[in-house]
């Protein structure tokens, strides 16, 4: 519609009827035009530890074995025995499990790419290098050069095998952007300062969560999936070190100010996502309430099939403390063995959760339970 032309509707009108013809265009490029799912070519994510599929093992250290033993094998690059929520996403949306950016052997990025990496956070100065900001850097430094590749290899008129292996340059702003973190900028905040000094950054934190997005948005994201952060307090590792116990752990055992202050994080973090719904009107955001489905598991782990939430199978916090993928042996007593269930367990080594946690999470989280608005992950390009 030309608004200049038009007589017979307000200026308001017309422009409003602009932009829903302009969304409408961009609806039917993500496959919107009809009632059934979205078409989705590729997906780009963004997190920490609970969807690095490689990244650690890339530039640190391998992630040994167990982990991955369940389903991958020894290669999983996964905090996990087996799968994680990211590849349950995968799954559900008949894509290849996503490459880790940083690991350049072996991998395809046809169908998009990891930039998660575990201990990973929104600010700068954590466990880890790689903040949210540098991971959006790498995305479109990975974006440019790709398409800068991709077109040369099709100027030359052959199809070789590497272009096989490249995103297609229009399939970026029809992908799906996934972001799961912030669980960190809690964490080593709890862990080198007081509580009430980790609320007061709350806002701080998520500008930069909002810089990145807009950030994305400019390189052409278009469809974003953004994951609260989960009960922190309920991790077996907080539950073990968190000393001030009386009065402060709940009935599932979990360290009550600590989940407040997740909920404080994601009840900001959810206003954040209903200001960039204003900001960024051509976007489609859908905020999935993550804290709510895996405490529910916690809850209701012995219904579930599962052991005491609390109790973990692989590595050690208690009398000697080993992680995951280590062995020990102190005054004849082995530390370190995995448990040999790990199916039985909502947590898999006191931090990350178990394949079989996960994929009960993500069966809850990937079809509109838990998510504002309502709806499954096959329709949030709608």
């Amino acid at each position: 519609m030309d608004c200049r032309r038009s007589k017979h509707v307000t200026r308001h009108l017309c422009l409003t009827l602009c932009v829903l013809s302009s969304w409408s265009l961009v609806q039917e490029a993500l496959g919107g035009g009809n009632n059934n799912k979205c078409w989705f070519p590729a997906i780009y994510n963004f997190g920490d530890s609970n969807s690095d599929t490689g990244a650690v093992s890339a530039a640190f250290t391998s992630v040994q074995p167990p982990n991955g033993e369940t389903f991958f094998g020894t290669l999983s690059g996964r905090a996990s025995d087996g799968r994680l929520i990211i590849d349950f996403i995968t799954e559900e949306l008949k894509l290849p499990y996503v490459s880790a950016y940083l690991n350049s052997v072996g991998s395809n990025y046809r169908h998009g790419a990891n930039f998660a990496t575990g201990g990973s956070s929104i600010l700068p100065g954590g466990y880890s290098p790689f903040h949210l900001g540098l991971q959006v850097s790498q995305f479109i430094q990975f974006k440019s050069h790709t398409n800068i590749l991709f077109n040369q290899l099709s100027d030359n008129g052959t199809d070789p095998p590497l272009k096989s292996g490249l995103p297609r340059p229009e399939e970026f702003s029809k992908a799906i952007y996934t972001i799961d973190i912030g669980q960190n900028d809690l964490a080593f905040g709890i862990q080198h300062g007081s509580m009430e000094q980790v609320r007061r950054s709350i806002p701080h934190i998520l500008s930069q969560y909002s810089q990145s997005a807009q950030q994305l948005y400019n390189e052409g994201a278009r469809v974003f999936w953004i994951h609260n952060t989960g009960p922190i307090g309920c991790l077996p590792y907080s539950y073990i070190y968190y000393e001030p116990k009386k009065g402060n752990i709940d009935a599932n055992g979990c360290v009550k100010p600590h989940n407040e202050l997740a909920l404080e994080f994601n009840r900001q973090l959810k206003n954040q996502v209903f200001q960039l719904r204003k900001k960024l009107p051509l976007a489609k955001f859908t905020y999935v309430d993550v804290f709510k489905a895996k405490y529910q598991l916690i809850s209701t782990a012995k219904s579930q099939g599962f052991v005491p939430p609390l109790e973990f199978c692989c590595g050690s916090f208690y009398g000697y403390h080993i992680n995951c993928g280590k062995k020990a042996v102190v005054n004849g007593t082995v530390y370190g063995n995995p448990c040999k269930n790990p199916s039985q367990h909502v947590s898999w080594d006191g931090i990350h959760y178990s394949q079989a946690a996960n994929q009960w999470i993500a069966k809850r989280i990937l079809y509109g339970s838990f998510s504002d608005p309502p709806i499954p992950i096959g329709q949030a390009c709608f």
